[in-house]
């Protein structure tokens, strides 16, 4: 499957530009020219089940929203998140190269830029994601897709909410490891957010009804919390 570029760009001739380089190097492209276009493309890709990208090139002057407030969304979408992205941007200065990669990027390259050596980035930022990210984790009758955001029980494809994809890989990343609802939201919902410890609860019970048939991987450890066995 060739690899599929997502590029949001409101400037026509360098997005043309983009599209030409990523077609020479013979990778599939995906187009917006606006943040809103972008995160409605994402969107599309993850109602209709298809297959996200794997890399964004995203500008950072975008009408409306900016690139770098886009980014910071697309780090806290569970679908999204693992997707690397590459800032395009006239904004050379230290402390901008600094907000660019601290909004969750993990390159940034200044216009003008030489298409070869954009290529050799996307190329580099890749290999490196591949090797920290995998694209799916296993345990039991249970398959996740990370890229394509896919659950599959014993080869049959079921559909869960984000929450419950989130969680179901964190437990996935820690199999046989007991985890309490206290460290559960801090690690699905995060710190920041106010959620009672009962939510935990029922997310476990939404997934355990869809892994039902996968068996009783989902365990309650008496006083402790949950662990995901393999």
């Amino acid at each position: 499957m060739s690899t599929k570029i997502l590029i949001i760009e409101d400037e026509a001739p360098i997005r043309e530009m983009l599209i030409f380089a990523l077609q020479m190097e013979g990778f599939d492209f995906l187009e917006a020219s606006t943040a809103e276009q972008g995160r409605s493309v994402l969107n599309r890709c993850i109602e209709e089940h298809t297959t996200l990208p794997d890399l964004i090139l995203l500008d950072w002057m975008l009408p409306g929203a900016s690139g770098i407030d886009l980014a910071k969304k697309l780090k806290k979408i569970p679908e999204l998140e693992l997707i690397p992205i590459i800032i395009l941007t006239a904004r050379g200065e230290e402390d901008d190269r600094i907000n660019g990669l601290n909004s969750g990027a993990d390159d940034y390259v200044i216009k003008p830029f030489s298409p070869k050596e954009l290529i050799a980035r996307i190329h580099a930022v890749l290999r490196r994601h591949s090797k920290k990210t995998p694209t799916e984790l296993k345990a039991g009758k249970i398959r996740l897709e990370l890229g394509g955001h896919r659950v599959y029980i014993d080869g049959t494809e079921t559909h869960i909410g984000p929450t419950e994809f989130k969680l179901l890989q964190f437990l996935l990343e820690h199999a046989d490891r007991v985890f309490s609802r206290t460290q559960l939201l801090d690690a699905v919902w995060g710190q920041q957010i106010a959620v009672e410890e009962r939510t935990v609860d029922v997310h476990i019970l939404r997934l355990r009804k869809v892994l039902k048939q996968a068996g009783n991987q989902i365990q309650t450890v008496r006083g402790a919390g949950y662990r995901l066995s393999k």
